[in-house]
């Protein structure tokens, strides 16, 4: 009986462990580099069960604008845009199977927008920013490098 017992325990953990790395690989299918209608590249990446994005490359972004310029806090205008973090706290929602709760900022307007990422394709995702009741829906280029 004990044997059996044990056999049921392995198996049950066995599964978990499957599903739940099965539930990662689709959560981290986002992380990669993409460019945004802006010209921007940025990467995204995962530390501790959320996403994030940092700018990779400019692209001569607003006329060759380099540094945070427009940002609202006047003591970061003079900071690189090269490696900022722009997109912070991205979620996965395995049931609706999207990534939420983010906020992304828009340096060439120096504004926060809330950020959800609700489909992914072999060559883009589709993200939809938002601030109040105002919304948009992009698509970002999969970058293949």
């Amino acid at each position: 009986m004990n044997t059996l017992l044990l056999k049921l325990k392995i198996t049950i953990s066995l599964i978990l462990f499957v599903a739940t790395i099965s539930l990662a690989q689709q959560a981290d299918v986002i992380i990669g580099k993409y460019r945004l209608p802006n010209k921007l590249d940025i990467e995204i990446f995962e530390n501790n069960g959320k996403y994030f994005g940092k700018i990779i490359a400019l692209n001569g972004f607003e006329g060759g604008q380099q540094k945070d310029i427009k940002n609202p806090d006047r003591s970061k205008r003079l900071d690189s845009l090269l490696g900022k973090v722009i997109i912070e706290g991205l979620e996965y929602d395995r049931e609706e199977k999207r990534w939420v709760k983010g906020s992304m900022y828009g340096p060439e307007k120096g504004m926060y927008f809330n950020l959800k990422i609700i489909e992914v394709r072999q060559n883009e995702i589709v993200v939809v920013g938002s601030k109040y009741i105002m919304w948009k829906t992009l698509k970002w280029e999969k970058l293949l490098i």
